[in-house]
């Protein structure tokens, strides 16, 4: 999990969220209104909405993601959190605790477990 994601406000532009994403070389960005979670926008939502026509860039991150992501405690179990991302086809859940953003788990995450348990392997 990268502990303490970057964050983006609801309001904020897409460009924003593109910058952000750009700078620190991150996929995917918990969506935030008020300080409450509402949202995920991924690198695949902004690259969809830059080939279509005529979209503006400058809309807010509300109108472009996912509402309602899915979130995971602190101490799930990694299979179990890995059946939920599989389930869904999703690339990235939400680490939650006491309705605070603790980290991001993502499918790259899941990738680098799954290969440093298979060279530990007898």
């Amino acid at each position: 999990m990268s502990r303490m994601p970057h964050t983006i406000e609801a309001s904020e532009p897409l460009e924003k969220a593109h910058e952000l994403m750009r700078e620190y070389q991150i996929r995917h960005l918990p969506v935030l209104r008020d300080g409450e979670l509402v949202g995920i926008v991924t690198l695949g939502d902004l690259h969809l909405l830059e080939t279509l026509k005529d979209v503006n860039l400058k809309v807010e991150v509300a109108d472009a993601m996912t509402e309602k992501p899915f979130t995971v405690a602190p101490d799930d179990r990694l299979d179990q959190v890995a059946a939920l991302m599989a389930d869904k086809r999703v690339s990235s859940v939400v680490v939650m605790e006491n309705s605070e953003i603790q980290g991001i788990f993502t499918n790259i995450d899941a990738l680098t477990t799954l290969l440093h348990l298979w060279k530990r392997a007898p």
